[in-house]
């Protein structure tokens, strides 16, 4: 039988959100070292249920109620996949803390207290039987809280010191009009179905005959509506596939105000025409994107040197007691109605 337990909300820096969730663990044997830190059961087992939570309130609609055996990737399932991620974020969290003093971070008395405040409005609010399934002590929860807290400040600060300079070159996005003459029809119950080859000849025609008349259109969305078909319009760089590579291609290759010819693709004859090669909105928003990416990975580099320098160890043998599917874990909705006992403990057939 696979136990459920609806657990109130942590407040604060777990945001809004009641855990639910057997499993026999000794809290105090270790999941893994970093260097000469130990990763504790209790703390490992109250993070990964912390994460399956979000997994099982948000995503198992989708993945339905096998979600943990369910293939992530080829050769790997959700729980293996959600597992190791977890236990990754562990060891950064680790390596975090341990060189909070080379970027000058530590927790104000004020951040303190809010951890402080959230591991007792946890601890108060469950019973001990459902906090004990999930390692929800309030000193396991005020650990986890910490860490997270640190993780924050210290990805802050590493990320503070990544390049912020981007030019138009380098984020340069072009922008085009199209209209795409297109392979399928789509009925009113939102069925597909493909064009009969007479069908297709015919729409290539019209295409052919659209671009034509483009080359020397002074509206291309105008001409698009005249002739029964409607323009969209899409920003790009040599790198985007969106609307079509093909399209991509042809219009990275053109001035501004030149049409390409008919472009054939699967789903259709596409015809655009470039009418800007910077557009500044798009470029902008791109060189948001370049310095958030150069962000992350120097985050994501520098925890992956301390790591490696560190050196992991990992117990798989208690690691393996943390079973997602022995134990369901969710979040409990702010609308639903708490229950008198603070807990909720049923039965569930595998």
């Amino acid at each position: 039988m696979k136990k459920r337990v609806l657990l109130f909300a942590i407040t604060g820096l777990l945001a809004a959100g009641v855990l639910t969730g057997c499993g026999s663990i000794d809290e105090n044997d270790v999941v893994a070292t970093v260097g000469e830190k130990e990763i504790t059961a209790d703390v490992a087992n109250f993070f990964a249920r912390y994460t399956q939570a979000q997994y099982e309130t948000y995503y198992s609609g989708y993945l339905g109620d096998d979600m943990w055996n369910t293939d992530a990737s080829e050769g790997e399932t959700y729980e293996e996949f959600v597992k190791d991620s977890v236990l990754n974020e562990l060891e950064k969290m680790i390596v975090l803390e341990e060189h909070m003093g080379d970027y000058d971070v530590s927790l104000t008395e004020e951040e303190k207290a809010v951890i402080e405040k959230s591991a007792k409005a946890f601890d108060e609010a469950n019973t001990l039987e459902s906090k004990e399934k999930i390692s929800g002590s309030r000193k396991t929860v005020k650990r986890v809280l910490t860490l997270m807290a640190v993780q924050k400040k210290m990805a802050e600060a590493i990320e503070a010191e990544a390049d912020t300079e981007v030019s138009d070159d380098e984020a340069a996005q072009k922008s085009m009009q199209y209209v795409l003459f297109p392979y399928k029809t789509t009925d009113d119950s939102g069925k597909s179905s493909d064009l009969s080859d007479e069908e297709k000849a015919e729409a290539k025609k019209k295409a052919g005959s659209f671009a034509e008349s483009a080359g020397t259109a002074e509206d291309f969305s105008a001409l698009a509506t005249e002739q029964g078909v409607e323009a969209q319009t899409a920003t790009f760089d040599s790198e985007s596939t969106s609307p079509a590579e093909d399209v991509v291609k042809a219009a990275d290759a053109l001035g501004e105000g030149e049409v390409t010819g008919v472009i054939e693709t699967d789903s259709g004859c596409y015809v655009a025409k470039v009418t800007s090669l910077l557009d500044r909105e798009a470029t902008d928003s791109k060189k948001e994107s370049i310095v958030q990416e150069r962000k992350t990975k120097l985050y994501n580099d520098t925890c992956d040197k301390w790591i490696k320098k560190a050196g992991v160890k990992v117990n798989k043998g208690v690691w393996r007691k943390v079973d997602f599917n022995d134990l369901s874990v969710t979040i409990k909705q702010s609308s639903e109605e708490p229950y008198s006992d603070g807990a909720k403990t049923d039965d569930q057939a595998e």
